[in-house]
């Protein structure tokens, strides 16, 4: 099932699997009375159907080198790639390498990091405290794993798709050793549940996914 949610502005953001993007779009035409026009771009497909609804891919792992009909967004969707996978939440992380779909090396690990306290005083300033020092040494131990999973592979990776919490990611990226791995970084982050190697295996799925934004006319 394809996974859907809303974006601003109106329409619905799709992940599309790459094998199945040659289906949605014969269905896209099918509901919405054909195609009308296709825009290229390096970076982005614009699709106008006869009605006037839009479908707009974001071209994955871009830019497209060929730009042109729908055939080669389908092509380049369908390349195999290497990619790196970084996913943080303050309570974990998992980082791995995946190839079509399918991790291939791969890294987990939990840390405990308290929930915010409701006492006063200097109770909860001790546990502030406590806290902020949780938080920091799991973020010590992303960045280190990122490291040695992901910085000792650059050279063989086409991309990092990263995924969990925007503000812990944040924090993982200050740490110097891993400009080259952010580097690679694309700008989409995966919404994920807390990173276990089972969430690792479905976002290295979700990490080749095509995301097309629909309008309806």
């Amino acid at each position: 099932m394809n996974r859907t949610r809303r974006v601003a502005g109106g329409g619905r953001a799709v992940e599309v699997a790459p094998e199945r993007l040659g289906g949605w779009f014969a269905r896209f035409a099918d509901r919405n009375g054909g195609i009308a026009h296709t825009r290229p771009g390096a970076d982005e497909v614009v699709v106008t159907a006869g009605n006037g609804a839009t479908a707009t891919v974001t071209v994955p792992f871009p830019p497209l080198d060929a730009p042109g009909d729908l055939d080669a967004l389908i092509a380049h969707a369908n390349a195999p790639r290497r990619i790196g996978l970084l996913l943080v939440r303050l309570g974990g992380h998992s980082v791995g390498v995946a190839e079509g779909g399918r991790v291939v090396v791969s890294r987990t690990a939990g840390r405990l990091v308290h929930g915010r306290s409701a006492a006063g005083g200097w109770s909860q300033q001790r546990f502030a405290r406590r806290r902020d020092a949780q938080a920091r040494q799991a973020v010590r131990a992303a960045a280190s794993d990122a490291a040695d999973v992901l910085g000792t592979r650059l050279p063989e990776l086409d991309a990092v798709v990263l995924g969990g919490d925007r503000a812990a990611l944040d924090e993982v990226r200050r740490d110097r050793r891993l400009s080259g791995v952010f580097a690679l970084a694309l700008p989409r982050v995966l919404d994920v549940a807390e990173p276990r190697r089972s969430v690792l295996d479905e976002a290295a799925k979700r990490a080749l996914a095509v995301e097309v934004v629909v309008r309806d006319a």
